[in-house]
């Protein structure tokens, strides 16, 4: 499999680690315990389109949002996750 880091270009998929659903982008308040459980232990299993965090520890050392196929291997789209946190802050002071 190969990943498209933003920064470096089609790379092997050794020189990412993967780091899980995109999911851990967001955490549940402190106080919410049963946020933190499902947080930590629930995942769904999806055939198709998911997104993951992917680190390209070999490479950059970015972090990349990676938006791939279960069930194909096809990786549909490549993000950083520093400019997708940037593009997000942003449209929260217009």
């Amino acid at each position: 499999m190969r990943i498209t880091c933003p920064h470096c270009g089609p790379r092997d998929r050794r020189e990412f680690t993967y780091y899980g659903d995109k999911a851990y982008l967001t955490r549940p308040a402190l106080e919410d315990a049963r946020g933190w459980d499902g947080f930590l232990h629930l995942r769904d299993n999806i055939a198709g389109e998911v997104q993951d965090l992917w680190y390209h520890e070999l490479g950059c050392a970015a972090w990349i949002l990676v938006t791939r196929n279960t069930v194909t291997h096809e990786i549909n789209h490549t993000s950083l996750i520093a400019q997708l946190h940037l593009t997000t802050s942003q449209k929260g002071t217009k």
